[in-house]
């Protein structure tokens, strides 16, 4: 008798645990004249790693990995972080601001696309953060 009912507590307990998401995001805002123009716009400034390949264009963030659309924007980008790819393979760290998206239903793809607005800028990787394995001679 005292297992069963040890038993129907432990089950309400976790049947009534809230069941938290982590992908909501907490929003901070800024009221009235604090906001600059640029706050204003609707574009999000993200700060990652940027890679074009095999027409897949791929920006990835310390949280998320966005799929970007390919524009005008995003070719200029390509053409910006050139010159200091090794490897056609190499990711170059980059700030942007952008429009984020959620992808269109039936699409494959990342969750969030980000579309470029605005190149911020573009930085030289550092060999500590090459996590690329190679397998053969060098």
């Amino acid at each position: 008798m005292k297992k069963t009912i040890l038993l129907v507590f432990v089950l309400s307990a976790f049947i009534s645990c809230k069941n938290d998401s982590k992908t909501e995001k907490e929003i901070i805002t800024v009221e009235g004249s604090e906001k600059t123009s640029k706050q204003n716009d609707g574009l999000t400034l993200l700060k990652g790693e940027f890679i074009y390949f095999a027409d897949a264009a791929v920006l990835q963030t310390h949280r998320e990995v966005y799929g970007v659309v390919i524009d005008e924007k995003m070719h200029e980008l390509n053409e910006q972080i050139q010159q200091y790819k090794v490897a056609v393979t190499d990711m170059v760290p980059v700030e942007i601001r952008g429009k984020i998206t959620p992808k269109p239903e039936g699409e494959e793809g990342w969750p969030f696309r980000v579309e470029i607005k605005e190149i911020l800028n573009v930085s030289k990787p550092t060999p500590q953060d090459n996590d690329v394995i190679k397998v053969g001679k060098e």
